[in-house]
């Protein structure tokens, strides 16, 4: 049994990655209404009639999300009563289909009533934490038989401090990220790093700031990731959980800002919109990751706290009484 939860987690996981790909691959090519004002029938019927290229899109995209819908409420009950006695897992399994459930429901309102970009940018993310979500439960699912046995980890709090921030605000660039494709302001820029589509030195209307916006962000959290990479290389070498996975999140970022750097220049290559999806979900995956890790630490370090001072009042000698 526990061999078929550990497949149906690593499929679970594959197939979230593919409905925020999906979700991407809708929006870049705006495909968003392929099958009309309707939903869950695409154009009012069961089997369309009518095929077009945005119509194949967007059945598709629907399609896979309903079948991980189901795939992500399997995977929470069966981890809840298989492993449940880990602390994260039932919280875990929550969020993953909650925020997946709230993520079709706010993408079923777009389709019948619309929405504007600002509320359309909340539905990427919102399918990242239920990614994340899955992701963290299928790394507690192989945890069991020790494959990723970081429960002893020791972050110490400037560590900490900086995980919780960083993760915290990776959510911000994703938002801004998803905001760029909502607002169709992928090429209101055609230079990069900088802006020149004006002579003026700021931005001149609103698709100009958020995309220079989601740039300032997205260039501050490589200079933070690339600043805990090289903290965690000085001072963690010898917990290779840290070590190796910071190492893995610098170089995802990378990865991340030439992606995005191509997609302007390509003027949105399909492909590496696409990469650029994939490499931020990978990235906030890892970051959740370490999330986990250091409410564990904090955790530990509070059970230690306890042991030692439960030890040194056993140990004391019992005062005297006057």
């Amino acid at each position: 049994m526990r061999r078929s939860l550990k497949l149906l987690a690593v499929l679970t996981t594959i197939g979230m990655l593919l409905v925020l790909l999906g979700g991407a691959l809708v929006t870049k090519t705006g495909s968003g209404l392929g099958c009309g004002r309707s939903w869950p029938l695409c154009n009012g019927e069961f089997v369309p009639s009518d095929i077009t290229f945005e119509l194949v899109i967007e059945l598709a995209h629907r399609l896979v999300s309903g079948t991980v819908g189901m795939m992500v409420l399997i995977l929470s009950i069966w981890s809840w009563r298989s492993i449940g006695h880990i602390r994260e897992t039932k919280f875990l399994a929550f969020l993953s289909f909650f925020f997946l459930l709230l993520q079709g429901l706010i993408g079923a309102a777009a389709v019948l009533w619309g929405q504007n970009g600002f509320v359309l940018a909340l539905h990427f993310g919102i399918s990242l934490i239920s990614f994340a979500s899955v992701f963290l439960l299928t790394l507690l699912i192989f945890e069991v038989d020790k494959k990723f046995n970081a429960e002893k980890l020791v972050i110490d709090k400037r560590l900490g401090k900086h995980i919780i921030g960083v993760t915290i605000y990776s959510y911000i660039v994703v938002y801004t990220g998803a905001l760029v494709r909502h607002l169709k302001a992928s090429l209101v820029c055609p230079d990069w790093p900088l802006c020149f589509n004006s002579s003026a030195s700021l931005p001149t209307n609103l698709n100009e700031w958020v995309q220079m916006g989601h740039r300032f962000f997205a260039g501050l959290i490589f200079l933070w990731i690339g600043y805990i990479t090289i903290m965690v290389i000085k001072n963690y070498k010898n917990q290779k959980v840290l070590y190796w996975g910071w190492i893995i999140a610098f170089i995802v970022v990378c990865l991340q800002v030439i992606a995005g750097a191509l997609v302007v220049l390509s003027k949105i290559n399909l492909f590496i919109a696409l990469a650029h999806a994939f490499f931020i979900s990978c990235l906030f995956g890892i970051l959740s990751y370490f999330l986990l890790l250091t409410f564990r630490s904090k955790s530990n370090a509070l059970k230690l706290g306890e042991k030692s001072s439960v030890t040194t009042n056993a140990t004391q000698p019992p005062s005297k009484t006057i």
